[in-house]
């Protein structure tokens, strides 16, 4: 799953990358607050994820090694579990709003 996140973040074209450059195409860029676009916001996002959840991943081993304290091991567990909910919210709201749009007559 990590790959998969590391993907939609990374600076390489996946599949659903390049439908949404084709959708998008000839679209205007909205600026939110001087943050960018919201594929900005949207792809470092996704970049916290992934690091949110390596990072839960090497305490989890550090925990498991002796080398980290337990209640470090589950803070670091429990902000990656948060993390990957917002995400997995984030991505059933976009894609609603994809099938609502497809759903609209014309």
């Amino acid at each position: 799953m990590i790959e998969q996140l590391q993907s939609l973040a990374g600076s390489g074209t996946g599949s659903l990358r390049a439908d949404l450059a084709r959708q998008a195409s000839g679209a205007e860029t909205f600026q939110i607050g001087g943050a960018g676009s919201f594929g900005d916001i949207l792809r470092d996002q996704i970049a916290a994820t992934v690091n949110s959840v390596k990072t839960a991943d090497s305490a989890a081993v550090a925990g498991l090694n002796g080398q980290m304290d337990t209640r470090a091991v589950t803070d670091a567990v429990m902000e990656a579990e948060r993390s990957l909910q917002a995400a997995v919210a984030i991505r059933d709201k976009i894609v609603t709003a994809y099938l609502d749009m497809t759903r609209m007559a014309i």
